[in-house]
């Protein structure tokens, strides 16, 4: 089965953990990521509601930290990530775990 990075963004506070992680995980120069925080606004939806996101995205670079993988350990991100917003597993895992069905969840395969 393929593994999947599950990202419900409903928490991800913007702590740019998952990025500092990766980054000593892998050694990568501070402008360099395996997995980049993305934000969205903010955005003032109407007069009362503004929309402010933050979401994790795994770049060309993440390799779903396959040497941590193969020790039987999780993603670096996910092992460090502050908010617990970050899952790795199969599809089939993911849905055990979380609401496959939230409004504010990316699927990474």
């Amino acid at each position: 089965m393929r593994q999947m990075l599950a990202v419900d963004y409903e928490f991800c506070t913007g702590c740019h953990t998952c990025e500092i992680a990766c980054q000593q995980e892998h050694g990568l120069a501070p402008d360099r990521f395996g997995i980049k925080l993305t934000q969205i606004g903010p955005d003032q939806l109407d007069e009362r509601r503004w929309q402010y996101e933050f979401v994790p995205v795994p770049t060309d670079r993440c390799d779903r930290c396959a040497r941590r993988q193969a020790a039987g350990k999780a993603p670096t991100c996910v092992q460090h990530c502050q908010a617990g917003c970050l899952y790795y597993g199969t599809l089939e895992e993911l849905a055990e775990k979380i609401d496959l069905g939230k409004k504010k969840l990316a699927l990474f395969s």
